[in-house]
Formats: C-alpha cells, structure tokens, sequence
C-alpha cells in the first residue's frame, strides 16, 4: 500500500475493485465502514454483488476480466470533463497527452457494451472519484489474477496519476495482501528477479554488493516464478523443487497439470505445518513450526514491521524454519549460522537502506513502516511525499484484450473463483477448526436464480462444472451475488477443488495465472453427460 491503514478513514472516497473486502480483509472493511460513517463515498467494481456493497454509493457490477475498459472509461471521463489535476499532470507526470490519445475510443458508450456497466454509471464512477482530492484506490486478485493483470494495475496507477491521489494523506494506489506477511515475504526476495529490498539481480553493482556480504559469486539471471517451475517440471527441464509453506496443489490452476508435474520430478521437498496435499506427493516432509512457535517478524499490507513472539514450543519433530534452512545449508557446504532470527534482520538492514533505521528494540511495542533510513526516523505512513524515485510519474496506455479463454456454446458460463469470510486460503488450517468446518465446511458454486430455473437446478442440489481441463461435482447455492451466465467457486476446498478447472494461462509480464476467469459448462449432476 501506498498509504497506511489508519488512513482510510479519512478518505472521502474510496473506490474498491476485484476486492471482495469484507469477507477476504475484514479489519480493512471495518476501517472502511468507519471512514463511510463519517461520511466517505464508496464505489465499488465487481462481478459480483459482494458485501461491501451495502455501504457503497455505487455498485459496478463489470463482466470478469473487463477492468482494463472500466478503468480506461472511468479516466476518458475525468479526463474530458476536467476534473483531472492539471497542476500535478504538469509538474510530477509525463506522457499524458500519449495517454490521452491512447483513451480516446474508451467513451462510456463502448466501455458499457464491453463491461456490462450503465453508461451513465461509468460517468457517476468518474465523477465521484475525480472530484475528490482525497481519495483511495484499493484491490487485491480480483485485478492481479489475469492474463492482463499488470495492465490492470497499471490502469490503477493511471487513474490516482490524473487526479493526483497519490503521495498525500488519505490517497493512494493500496493492493491489499492476500495472506499474512505476503509482504515482508516480497521485501525479503521470495521473487525470482530480486535480492532483499528488490535490488535486481541483474544489477551487476547489486549483485557485487551481495555477493560480498554472503561471500559467494551470484548468478547473473533471474529465475523462474513459482508458475514457471511448475511448468519447468512438467516439461522435464526441472529435477528437484523445494516447496515452504505453499500448496500449489490446491492452489495453482489446473490441478491435474500441477500434480503431474510434481510426480514428474525426482526429487520433491515439502516443509509445512500440516500433511497438505501436495506434502503427500514429496519425497521428503520437513515438519515446520507455526507462527507463533518462533520469533521473527511479519511486515503488513501497508509495510508496517511488526515483532512476532514465540508463544509456544513447536510439537514434535517440528522445527522452525531457519533452523530447517540453516541445517540444509550447512549440508550442502555453505554454513549460514545465526544464532537468532534478530541476526538475520540485522543484515537485511545492513543490505537494504529502507529497512537500516528499524531495529528488534524500535518495533518492541509498535511496529514502524518502512522506508525508515535512520534510527531516529519515524518511519513512512505514506509513500511519496517528497516526490517520486524517478522525478515524474508515467502515464502508462494500456489496450483492453479480452480473457485468455471467452464463452461459447459448449462453454457458457464465466467461472471466476475467490474466498470466503470463514475459510483461509487452502484450508490446511481452518479446515482443521471444527466450529468452522460446521459452519462453513462445505463446497459450493454460486449460481444466479435464473441459470438455476433454466437448467433445473436445486438449491443445495449437486452439479457438475466441466471447463477444458476437467470437472468437478459442487452443491449448487442458488445467489443474487452473481449475475446470469457468472458462477463463482471458493478455492478452498479440496474435495472439489475449483483449480481443477481453472485456465493456467499466465499474464506474459509478471507470470500470474488467469484465475479469475474462465469458461465452463454447468448442469445438475442427475442430468449432465458422462465424463
């Protein structure tokens, strides 16, 4: 995020897309309920009719995989109307009048008949949050989840870029981190083209600054994404993989592509908390400590490093995991000792200027944001204050494209998948809770009432969602949350695993997976052909 979470409530807009807040960041939605109180317009864009909704001034109710338009609309609008900052356009940005160019045939007219928004909807959108100077952007996968993910967010970007709702209080481009310490994971390197503090690794000056604080020559090249390796797996070019605390078998799209790949390798290591089920296709379990079986810290959505505490001894066998990487290491022949995850900190300090004023002693009590260059610094609620790292910001053009994979007579229906308030991820924890399990332990695929009368099926009745890549059987849930010709399934259940079906098409700049779209057939499980 570029701007804090306490700041939300003094927005005067926020404007919420491919976030479905309520249920997947529930303390957020709380802050956002808050800022609404005292009066906050809240506008948001999604296929479906998600909770937060009842507090919006204005539901977008966009086709899935159509943001790109709706953003590009949204801005021709600002932009024509005059409502975009003129004085920030001149003196922090570049490249508007290509941008401008570039979103000439994005009128509200075409952008409604791509979207499936009201035209005059899409001008109400643009009015609300072009006439505030304090106004937030927030989304999660919803926009990043698409073979146009980076384009998406670049839209974003262009959107804040036009009426300078970026580098102040109360503004901001916010994506909101799908799982806990998704950030500190990315500030640590958990990314094939960086080192710590997204220092490039084909930066020779970088890597000579690694390569003598750990004492190793480096390579020069970056690596393969987590999407990438599977696919190297499965092509037979990768032997081995090494799998922390992830669960791609549930997780990555098109499950029986990922599962042969896995027995395709020779060697597979899996260390987590719990036998999940890509731990039973390793050759090798590493038993790993939770969270709060080990010290450490976590870094927040909006950058804030935090301590965690050892509150309990891990069961077992289990072992933290520097202590597993630590033992591994020393194995292979490079001995990495430290004596305490603080340790480890202290050289990421040492290695990454934003991180050199925070110390074990300063986030004691109360986590600090970074950049935080100095010990007496207090660190950074929002980003960009003093300008911007490369002097003015781009706009960026970017061409709406359809989804990888469209609708057709086989295949009618848009599937697009996402969580729920109860569960978490693949449910290798919360599956295990039993009060949640009787709450909300059982799979299903929202469908709209009208699909439902046309194709005979019941609520609570089994039907069977068939895309390219295969078909699982789901309880029907008869919604209003999802429009004609839209289901949506929850990722977290194994049993009918909605990455059975889903499109692993990647997005060609950043190699993220199209999971949020993709086209299916779905009839009563008594009525539907054989397999």
């Amino acid at each position: 995020m570029t701007n804090s979470i306490r700041e939300i409530e003094g927005m005067e807009v926020l404007f919420i897309i491919g976030s479905n807040t309520k249920e997947t960041h529930p303390v957020i939605a709380n802050r956002m309920i808050k800022a609404f109180r005292k009066g906050a317009k809240i506008i948001v864009a999604d296929p479906r009719r998600v909770p937060m909704t009842k507090f919006s001034e204005l539901y977008l109710p966009l086709r899935p995989g159509t943001d790109v338009a709706l953003l590009n609309g949204m801005a021709k609008v600002i932009s024509d109307e005059g409502l975009r900052n003129d004085d920030f356009i001149r003196d922090k940005t570049e490249g508007y009048e290509a941008w401008k160019d570039a979103v000439r045939d994005f009128t509200p007219e075409r952008v409604s008949r791509i979207t499936g928004v009201a035209k005059d909807d899409i001008i109400r959108a643009a009015r609300i949050y072009g006439a505030s100077r304090t106004a937030g952007i927030f989304y999660t996968m919803g926009i990043t989840q698409h073979t146009c993910g980076t384009d998406n967010v670049k839209a974003i970007a262009n959107l804040a870029t036009l009426t300078g709702n970026i580098g102040r209080p109360h503004t901001g481009v916010n994506p909101l981190r799908g799982q806990n310490n998704v950030q500190g994971a990315s500030d640590a390197a958990c990314a094939p083209n960086v080192f710590p503090g997204y220092q490039k690794v084909d930066d020779p000056a970088v890597r000579k600054k690694f390569e003598e604080a750990w004492g190793v020559t480096l390579p020069p090249k970056p690596g393969l994404t987590t999407t990438e390796m599977i696919n190297a797996a499965a092509d037979g070019r990768l032997k081995a993989l090494y799998i922390m605390g992830e669960n791609p078998v549930l997780t990555d799209p098109n499950q029986h592509h990922t599962i042969k790949a896995l027995q395709d390798l020779e060697f597979l290591v899996v260390q987590d908390i719990f036998m999940t089920e890509t731990a039973k296709y390793a050759h090798v379990v590493l038993p790993a400590a939770c969270s709060y079986e080990k010290e450490g810290t976590f870094t927040n959505t909006d950058r804030r490093v935090q301590r965690v505490r050892k509150a309990v001894n891990p069961p077992g066998d289990a072992w933290d995991d520097l202590s597993i990487i630590m033992a591994l290491s020393r194995h292979l022949g490079y001995p990495m000792e430290y004596r305490s995850p603080e340790l480890v900190f202290e050289e990421f300090r040492r290695l990454w200027p934003a991180l050199s004023g925070i110390s074990y002693e300063r986030i004691k009590s109360r986590g600090i944001a970074w950049p935080c260059p100095a010990p007496d610094h207090p660190g950074t609620e929002f980003l960009y204050k003093d300008g911007f790292p490369k002097g003015r910001v781009p706009f960026v053009p970017v061409e709406y494209r359809e989804p990888a994979e469209v609708t057709s007579d086989e295949y009618p229906f848009v599937l697009t998948t996402g969580r729920n308030l109860y569960q978490y991820h693949s449910g290798s924890m919360t599956r295990r809770v039993e009060p949640i399990e009787k709450r909300a332990g059982k799979a299903y695929a929202e469908i709209n009432e009208a699909d439902a009368v046309r194709l005979e099926i019941r609520d609570g009745g089994k039907v069977k969602v068939r895309s390219k890549r295969g078909v699982i059987e789901i309880s029907a849930r008869i919604s209003a949350m999802v429009p004609p010709g839209t289901i949506f399934i929850p990722m977290h259940y194994a049993e009918a695993a909605a990455n059975v079906i889903t499109n692993d098409a990647l997005d060609p700049t950043v190699k993220i997976p199209e999971l949020k779209v993709c086209a299916v057939q779905v009839a009563a499980a008594d009525k539907s052909s054989g397999e």
